[in-house]
């Protein structure tokens, strides 16, 4: 049997048909995490077992929405991914049997950006893991890039979760200021050297560099040059919050 998590904060407009492509689970469960919005009465509305968190940190969310899991298998699902017609029937062969070869599983990610696949500059070849035997999952560590913690041998299912990851320009601007001052925040607590001017324009090359060069994001037309762009605007906002910060702490000392 499968319980399904989903960790969410604010997120009313995708959290309906997040939860409607879970139904086939045993049980899902929502961690509502502080929403401010209608995130909460969508989740009850579509009979999702509601668990509220308070803390910071996604490995923290996760970890508690597995205290509240109740069955054999945990599939986690973001609040802007679905699960595929082909996914779905994957999930329920390997979870239905009393013994599988694997105990967790990473899964195919298609992401969809401005509303178009992309390919290139990072997302082709995307997995993550996700599904896990309760008793072989140990925990999640790290805020911001979490990552499991778990025994036992890990297979590969090529069906895929279908990530909307970003809908809008006015989403992604948004998303960049919370998700950057996570990052300059773990920068500032493993003492990161002081930020120069020319550290912020040597990452802001780099990533350009990655993106473009390396990873051929421009292959995706203007959606994907958008998003390259866009990866190198985060590097610059990243950068210059940590420059901020290091300057508020060297005026704390004066």
């Amino acid at each position: 049997m499968l319980s399904a998590i989903v960790i969410a904060k604010n997120e009313e407009d995708t959290l309906d048909g997040c939860i409607k492509s879970l139904l086939f689970a045993d049980e899902v469960i929502v961690v509502n995490n502080n929403s401010t919005d209608n995130t909460l009465k969508v989740a009850k509305r579509n009979k999702a077992r509601v668990i509220n968190f308070s803390g910071v940190g996604y490995d923290l969310a996760r970890n508690h929405g597995l205290s509240y899991a109740t069955h054999d298998w945990i599939f986690y699902l973001d609040a802007d991914e679905r699960v595929s017609q082909d996914l779905k029937k994957t999930l329920q062969k390997i979870t239905s049997k009393s013994r599988t070869d694997f105990s967790v599983y990473k899964i195919a990610r298609k992401n969809i950006y401005l509303g178009k696949e992309l390919k290139y500059g990072g997302w082709g070849n995307d997995f993550v893991i996700r599904l896990f035997r309760k008793t072989k999952l140990l925990g999640w560590e790290s805020h911001l890039h979490e990552q499991p913690k778990f025994s036992g041998d890990m297979g590969k299912i090529e069906d895929p979760i279908i990530h909307y990851s970003h809908r809008d320009l006015y989403s992604m601007t948004e998303k960049t200021i919370f998700f950057t001052n996570f990052e300059a925040q773990n920068r500032i607590q493993v003492k990161h050297p002081p930020v120069v001017v020319w550290r912020i324009i040597r990452v802001m090359l780099t990533e350009f560099y990655i993106r473009f060069i390396k990873l051929t994001a421009w292959k995706d037309g203007s959606e994907g040059i958008i998003d390259g762009l866009f990866q190198v605007f985060n590097s610059f906002i990243i950068y210059s919050r940590l420059w901020e910060l290091q300057d508020e702490q060297k005026s704390l000392h004066l």
